[in-house]
């Protein structure tokens, strides 16, 4: 190419083919053979001159210049020169000045074998630097759409795609499971990502993504196309079941049966595309019980607790459609989990039954040792609702004296003997924290309470400083996803039922006070 021989507009004929090919800006590749035949220049007339080399954009004729420096005294003889000899060099300029550069033309050069080598190296290397900065200036408009390509190659378990003016990724834990892609397929994909690194670009592609699904239903759905019908939410077990959330902005649309469409049409299309992926589609309202309970389908709901500071939901059913609700290995309460973004729990009426049972017991025989008062009495404050002694403890005489068969006299007893109660109570577990060695800083935060503080110091949190350094959901509970699965974090505090925005402040308190002193 850089050979002297070379026709002029040949060169520039060369130039356009390249640009075309690979997609890149003409300008780009000029300046790179440039920068290339600047390169042979130096190893031809020596690296201590200035030097320039110039294609021209019309007719592709390639010039080499020196480069010097008009100054008032030379230092570098090389580089520099006298403003009295640049004039005697460059005689039709006459605006000459100090500061200025004057190009005396050098001879033109035959590129030797290593010379043209390297020439060719410097282009080539600037050409895939452009190219692949064009690639990524293409595809990173397109995250978040399906993107079509033929598999290249298979890498230890992931597979390679190409997209026609570049590659992307496919990684193991990103396909169907039990999908079989071979070499030459074409197929479809979700693009995840678009990352730039130092080394290029990557583009991250997946079939398992929950919105891989909710795109297909874009393409397929003219109405979720057109915005008259929104995807809410969207939850898979890729390859087995998915869960899809849709609402109609139009109440004569039944949003439903448009994205099943005629036949169940445009819904086979997006199941065929994932092998055989059974999808439930499902009508979203703002009535969180009929929403779980739809979420749950086909078990039927007897009753839904709400949970709304957690997010955490309980659903009491029948034995007969417990299997139902939890699904094979758990599979419809986890998808109903996700789709709605609440933890569910999934009590039979038997257990529900049982459990308000135990707690009524509880409460009873708590009442019968506090406040010192027979069954029956213990009864029927449980059954008048008061959930403690302290409440008890805080409650007025007419409130407790107009439960039937309780007298103003007897209400003021119970409520002193709660007050004693929890007085004594008191001492004990202070004593305790004591022997604990609960420290006083985490004793005074605000908001903590004794029952709080000694189930601590019995998990060796002592000091303020380590209480600052949990998080919340190791104060209330959580839940973690390991290897695909979702598991339950027990809190330290979650018998308190402390709510989340609770369990933050708590932290952040304790850490404003650490970072003050």
């Amino acid at each position: 190419m850089l050979n002297r021989g070379l026709d002029k507009q040949e060169l520039l004929r060369i130039v356009d083919s390249v640009a075309n090919e690979k997609s890149i800006d003409k300008e780009l590749i000029l300046v790179s053979m440039e920068t290339a035949i600047q390169r042979a220049a130096y190893s031809k007339f020596g690296f201590e001159n200035a030097i320039e080399a110039k294609i021209d954009r019309e007719n592709g004729s390639i010039k080499i210049h020196k480069v010097l420096t008009i100054v008032d005294k030379v230092e570098d003889p090389v580089r520099e020169i006298t403003l009295q000899n640049a004039k005697s060099i460059d005689k039709k300029n006459k605006d000459l000045k100090t500061g200025d550069k004057i190009y005396e033309e050098l001879p033109q050069i035959d590129f030797g074998r290593i010379a043209a080598q390297s020439a060719k190296q410097v282009i080539s290397q600037k050409v895939r630097e452009a190219e692949k900065s064009r690639q990524y200036d293409d595809f990173k408009d397109k995250q978040g759409q399906i993107l079509s390509g033929i598999i290249k190659r298979s890498e230890y378990g992931n597979v390679i795609v190409d997209l026609g003016r570049a590659e992307g990724i496919i990684r193991k834990e990103e396909l169907i499971q039990r999908e079989i892609l071979k070499n030459g397929d074409r197929v479809k994909a979700y693009c995840s990502e678009v990352r730039q690194d130092t080394k290029g670009h990557q583009i991250f592609l997946s079939r398992a993504h929950p919105q891989f699904l909710a795109r297909l239903f874009f393409q397929e759905v003219p109405e979720i196309y057109e915005g008259v019908i929104e995807i809410k939410s969207v939850a898979r077990d890729p390859g087995s079941r998915a869960k899809l959330c849709v609402n109609s902005k139009d109440s004569s649309l039944d949003p439903v049966g448009a994205c099943v469409g005629m036949r169940g049409s445009r819904v086979q299309t997006v199941v065929n595309e994932l092998q055989g992926e059974k999808i439930d589609i499902i009508k979203w309202t703002e009535d969180l019980p009929t929403l779980v309970a739809e979420s749950l389908s086909p078990a039927e709901i007897q009753k839904v607790l709400i949970d709304e500071q957690n997010k955490r939901i309980e659903v009491i059913l029948t034995e007969e459609n417990l299997s139902k609700a939890i699904g094979r290995r758990g599979q419809n309460v986890r998808l109903a989990s996700k789709l709605i973004n609440y933890e569910i729990d999934i009590l039979t009426d038997k257990e529900d039954s049982e459990r308000r049972q135990a707690e009524f017991k509880e409460r009873t025989e708590l009442f019968i040792k506090a406040l010192e008062v027979d069954e029956t009495l213990g009864q029927l404050l449980v059954s008048e609702n008061f959930q403690s002694v302290e409440e008890i403890a805080n409650s007025n005489i007419e409130d407790i004296s107009k439960i039937e068969g309780i007298e103003e006299s007897t209400a003021k007893e119970l409520i002193d003997r709660g007050k004693e109660y929890l007085e004594k109570e008191k001492l004990e577990i202070a004593e305790k924290l004591k022997k604990l060695g609960v420290e006083d800083s985490l004793i005074k935060l605000k908001g903590m309470t004794q029952g709080m503080l000694v189930v601590l110091g019995e998990k060796n949190i002592k000091k303020l400083k380590d209480f600052a350094d949990l998080s919340s959901d190791e104060l209330i509970g959580g839940m973690d996803e390991v290897k695909g699965k979702r598991i339950k974090i027990t809190g330290y505090l979650e018998d308190f039922n402390l709510t989340r925005e609770e369990a933050d402040n708590l932290i952040m308190s304790a850490r404003k006070i650490v970072f003050e002193n």
